[in-house]
């Protein structure tokens, strides 16, 4: 019936062609990673030399729809879909780099995260938030920046979308063409809504999925249509929440279809039945399917191109990614975050010179700060137009578990609050309720440019039976040892590209140090120390792990100084004195699989004061340990101690699958009263450890199982982790 029509159709074209040409449409449907089969009909249309008068699409039909409109070419857009990572586009995965300092040090420890609303806990509006997607538009549609009405695009265009609010139908024809494709693809639960011409728009193929009866009111001859649905899915599919989402949105898309279809003059209909909606790193398969349903219409392409006698030049795209000075930055929508705040989490000043593509890039680092869920720019001239929409909900609730053998079993219940006291603000208040109960506050506020500042507070809490070689008792090596420690800090920092920061500040800290082991004629359990501190303090710390957990490359250091000006003294011994303190270290990728990791150690204690409350202690391997505690393979907890120390760890880590690691450590160390004092001394009486042991990298965090052990003594020990570090 339809190649009758199509006869019917062309015959008279063919007989009048000197009087007009046929105008041809093209309508490409909605189908998530399906739709990339939309390229193959593209290239063969290409190749026809086929000349398209008007586009329209929805979902990844727009996206498709879109790139040709604005003057992309079929393999362009196929070397644009080959060089995406789709998935994490999708799933918007930012660098750890975008980071701001803040959150790399106090907010990589949890697994679940809940914004807070009016009503209570609420749940995400989706998976991801789609920013990269919009900066990914944004880049590829610099060249039409000047452009508002899609009616000028070399080809017009147009998309539809869904409101949220009716479940209407919106034809989106003018405005910002990115954040028209975003909106149109917004698949709900897996994108955030879009805000946009007074609508709270997602995904089109919601409304109209095929919308070639738009097509049919926009004056054209023969419309093309090409379908990448599939029909409902088989009850043995519907194994995932996507799916199941995907089947009750379709129950009434492939209804609409039926009388689509009918619209359509030339109905294309590549057989992409194996895939699903989410298959986007199948995408070569995918566009394979879409070549090979294309060539069966070759011969109609080339039928229908010769009638087109007069054919426009369609412009070739052809991205540069040029400098450009910056005369002008307008901030748009900044409410409760300063424009400041926003140009120092961008590192933009006027005059600066910049390409789109580094552009892009510093947008995430808006992004990593989940201020907004909504971030669009354009580029006119020399002036950068950025236009915001700050997340609605200013709290949340986060959520971590850890198991470890010195703290045992820990929940985390981590609560942000932005925007608390003043703008560019942040609290983030942690509660660890578990074998030890612990808690840390953290207020900052973020001035960007400008010198920030802020307020710590931390109670720790832990007991634990261990060796320890510096106690005064000869009968006694191992005891009983009781832990607390109350801290607070206010202080000054100044940020340099999210990466390296220097502060200063001011330190109050209660200690009690308690054990039973040992005891008084009256049978009273021995207090070590229970006396106030108060401290100088300075710090330099460098992050660019690209990792928390298990980097590949970056350098670390965090290396602090403090005077301890005076003391409640409940020893009487109390002198003031400095102390040093910190570590460095860096981790380096060889072979694609093998990383180099090396972490160095050390601390030293000037004035040699009599209480050993602030001697260095050394053994054990966790990652949390505050004070003057320090990791130690194949040593027990706090095992070593003295006034200074130097430790070295050479790490190497095997990538065995994704998520998967094989790891072997050897560190050294030497622990003694002045471990500089004699230069040539400082490579004798080296004390050694070494452990090997397997890595998952899961949503909770690490986990880790190790074997321990040190030819210093004949112990070995088996360690284990569950978990973030909290």
């Amino acid at each position: 019936m339809k190649k009758n029509l199509l006869i019917f159709l062309l015959f008279p074209m063919l007989l009048f062609s000197q009087q007009k040409q046929p105008k041809i449409g093209l309508v490409l449907s909605g189908g998530g990673a399906k739709g990339l089969a939309h390229i193959g009909v593209l290239k063969e249309i290409d190749k026809a030399g086929l000349q398209i008068d008007y586009i329209g699409g929805t979902s990844m039909g727009a996206i498709i729809g879109g790139l040709y409109a604005s003057g992309y070419s079929g393999i362009q857009i196929e070397k644009i879909a080959d060089s995406l990572n789709l998935v994490n586009l999708l799933q918007d995965v930012l660098p750890r780099s975008s980071k701001p300092f803040f959150e790399k040090e106090f907010g990589e420890k949890h697994a679940i995260v809940l914004p807070i609303n009016k009503r209570g806990i609420a749940l995400p509006r989706a998976v991801s938030k789609g920013q990269k997607i919009v900066d990914l538009f944004s880049n590829l549609f610099s060249h039409l920046d000047t452009i508002s009405d899609f009616k000028k695009l070399p080809i017009p265009f147009y998309c539809i979308a869904t409101d949220a609010e009716s479940g209407k139908m919106v034809v989106l024809e003018e405005g910002s063409l990115p954040l028209a494709l975003r909106a149109s693809s917004s698949f709900p639960t897996l994108l955030n809504p879009v805000e946009l011409n007074n609508h709270l728009l997602i995904d089109g193929g919601i409304a109209n999925n095929f919308p070639s009866d738009i097509m049919n009111g926009k004056d054209i001859d023969i419309i093309i249509g090409v379908d990448v649905q599939s029909g409902l899915i088989k009850r043995e599919k519907l194994n995932s929440v996507v799916s199941i989402l995907n089947q009750i949105i379709s129950y009434d898309i492939y209804e609409q279809s039926k009388k689509a279809v009918e619209d359509s003059d030339i109905y294309i209909k590549p057989d992409i039945s194996a895939f699903r909606v989410i298959d986007y790193n199948k995408s070569k398969e995918i566009i394979k399917k879409g070549d090979e349903v294309a060539v069966k219409f070759k011969k109609t392409f080339d039928s229908i191109s010769k009638l087109q006698y007069f054919k426009k030049e369609k412009p070739t795209v052809i991205f540069t990614d040029e400098e450009f000075v910056i005369e002008q930055i307008n901030v748009i929508g900044a409410e409760n975050y300063t424009p400041a705040f926003v140009r120092g989490k961008l590192n933009l000043r006027i005059g600066d010179q910049i390409t789109r593509r580094e552009l892009n890039t510093r947008i995430n680092f808006l992004t990593s700060t989940n201020n907004y869920y909504q971030i669009y720019y354009k580029v006119n001239g020399n002036k950068v137009n950025l236009y915001l929409k700050e997340e609605p909900s200013n709290k949340s609730l986060r959520l971590g578990a850890h198991y470890d053998n010195l703290y045992q079993s820990g929940i985390l219940a981590n609560y942000v609050h932005k925007r608390l006291l003043i703008k560019n603000d942040e609290l983030s208040f942690d509660l660890i309720v578990g074998d030890r109960l612990r808690y840390q506050l953290n207020y900052f506020v973020d001035n960007g440019f400008y010198t920030s500042y802020g307020f710590k507070s931390r109670y720790n809490h832990f007991n634990t039976n261990t060796l320890f070689t510096n106690v005064d008792n000869p009968d006694v090596n191992r005891i009983e040892l009781n832990y607390s420690d109350f801290t607070n800090e206010a202080f000054v920092q100044t940020t340099f590209g999210r990466k390296f920061a220097i502060g200063l500040g001011l330190e109050f800290k209660k200690l009690l140090i308690t054990t039973e082991t040992i005891t008084t004629s009256f049978n009273n359990r021995v207090t070590f120390d229970n006396s106030n501190y108060l401290n100088f303090l300075a710090y330099l710390k460098l992050d660019t792990y690209n990792d928390k957990s298990f980097p590949t490359k970056g350098f670390y250091a965090d290396v602090g100084s403090k005077f301890y000006i005076w003391s409640s003294d409940y020893l009487t011994n109390f002198q003031p004195f400095p102390q040093i303190s910190g570590r460095i270290g860096f981790a380096s990728t060889f072979f694609e699989s093998l990383t180099f990791q090396y972490t160095n150690d050390a601390g030293f204690t000037f004035e040699n004061p009599t209480s050993q409350v602030f001697d260095f202690y050394i053994g054990g391997y966790n990652q949390n340990y505050i004070n003057t505690f320090f990791p130690m393979y194949g040593y027990e907890f706090a095992q070593l101690s003295d006034k200074s120390f130097l430790r070295s760890e050479f790490l190497f880590r095997y990538k065995i699958t994704k998520d998967n690691y094989a790891t072997f450590i050897a560190n050294y160390a030497k622990v003694d009263k002045n471990v500089f004092g004699d230069f040539g001394g400082v490579f004798k009486d080296i004390l050694s450890g070494y452990a090997f042991g397997y890595s998952l990298d899961t949503i909770l965090g690490p986990i880790e199982i190790k074997y321990s052990w040190s030819p210093d003594h004949n112990k070995k020990y088996w360690l284990f982790n569950l978990g973030f570090w909290l």
